[in-house]
């Protein structure tokens, strides 16, 4: 028995004949086409508008010294405005966490660890204001493909595993680091022009600002933490550890390949000049080297009471100054704490001659007199050191001479 063919299926066999298979084929070779077409035309504006960066602003922001000691020298951070995404944020790389285990001990050992952070910009003007430091804003002159390739660096540092830094206050700093990721990400860098006069020494450049916010008991003690390698000539970049020299640096980049669109005084404010305090180091030791003279030559019990109590603190106090800087040469990670010409001075066994000051020792004899002979040949050279000395300190050391010769010679008055 035949079986009859469904017409269904002759309709079915008649659309996919081969005439049709091919028309139907076609059809769809023009709709691909078109979508390959329409994939290339968004592929190139895709890539024009990820090249396009007139919605991105990148600038250098510098704020002005503050008060506290470790605002003295200003401080540095970049902006990136971008307005497609209406976001407007800060980078820092002058972050630190106080609540970090061990933190004093990391900080005096030159082991903590500063960070990148990212807050916005409006925050971060705020807290400036409250201080009432000035912010300078510098748009800088980047093209397209470096202003992408600059913010994608700063979001790809602002990651955990790539935030962290050993800081060091004169080679890698919150201003050091914007100014390494621009020459890094700016093609064709012209190099920066020198702001400060040839010759100058690190320790003359922190001096400028200690001593113009009228901050002379900070200057004595940086003096006497910072040894030899601060007095070395700075290069160009080397003094770029100021903010104010990188902010300089760059306004008087090469006319032709100027680094900077403009510069804006974001938060303007008045310096406040600092009056010169009387009671500065230089007066205090001063004054303390005339009372100690005078009491020497009294005759009273009770002046010789005071000087024997007096040189046994003195004493150990400039050997305990000695420990001290023998550590931040040999105990820590800071560079420029290291060959320090203070120790010609402050000598560690003071702090062991202090409880033998009445002995009548050979040894501690001999010690007090050679003492005094060494001492009179450092105050000699003082002017001739590798090392810039505070001045403040001579009459310290004269005090120890005179002291030391006291006890070598035992004389009466002494």
């Amino acid at each position: 028995m035949k079986k009859k063919i469904h017409p269904f299926v002759v309709f079915h066999l008649f659309t996919f004949s081969p005439f049709h298979i091919f028309t139907l084929t076609f059809k769809y070779k023009k709709i691909l086409l078109r979508l390959f077409i329409i994939s290339i035309l968004a592929h190139q504006h895709i890539s024009i508008f990820a090249q396009d960066s007139s919605h991105l602003r990148i600038s250098l922001l510098t704020c002005t010294p503050g008060e506290e000691l470790y605002s003295t020298f200003g401080h540095t951070a970049i902006r990136v405005t971008d307005s497609s995404s209406v976001t407007d944020n800060v980078f820092n790389y002058g972050t630190f966490n106080f609540e970090d285990p061990g933190f004093y001990t990391k900080f005096i050992r030159g082991k903590l660890l500063y960070y990148l952070s990212v807050e916005n910009f409006q925050d971060f003007k705020y807290a400036y204001q409250a201080e009432n430091r000035g912010i300078t804003e510098q748009v800088l002159n980047l093209t397209a493909e470096e202003k992408i390739a600059l913010m994608q660096a700063l979001y790809e540092n602002i990651k955990d595993q790539n935030k962290y830094y050993q800081y060091d206050f004169f080679f890698d700093n919150c201003t050091t680091r914007p100014r390494d990721m621009l020459v890094k990400y700016k093609k064709n860098h012209p190099g920066f022009k020198p702001v400060m006069p040839p010759g100058t020494r690190f320790r003359q450049a922190i001096h400028q600002y200690l001593d113009k916010n009228g901050k002379y008991w900070s200057k004595l003690g940086i003096d006497l933490l910072l040894g030899a390698p601060t007095d070395a000539v700075m290069t160009t970049a080397g003094s770029q550890f100021l903010p104010d020299n990188l902010m300089k640096s760059l306004d008087s980049s090469n006319q032709d390949h100027q680094l900077v669109i403009s510069t804006t005084n974001l938060y303007p404010i008045n310096q406040e000049k600092y009056g010169d305090s009387f009671l500065t180091p230089l007066v205090i030791s001063s004054f303390l080297l005339f009372l100690v003279i005078v009491i020497s030559f009294s005759t009273n019990n009770w002046a010789k009471i005071f000087l024997q109590g007096f040189d046994g603190i003195f004493f150990f106090l400039t050997g305990a100054m000695g420990i001290l800087l023998i550590f931040m040469w040999i105990g820590t990670d800071h560079s420029m704490t290291k060959s320090n010409y203070n120790l010609l001075w402050a000598w560690p066994l003071n702090a062991i001659s202090a409880f033998f000051i009445n002995s009548k020792k050979k040894w501690a004899h001999a010690y007090f007199g050679f003492n005094a002979a060494a001492l009179i040949i450092v105050l000699l050279s003082w002017f001739f050191l590798p090392q810039q000395m505070n001045n403040a300190l001579i009459p310290i050391v004269l005090l120890l001479v005179y002291r030391s010769a006291g006890k070598y010679f035992r004389p009466h008055r002494f």
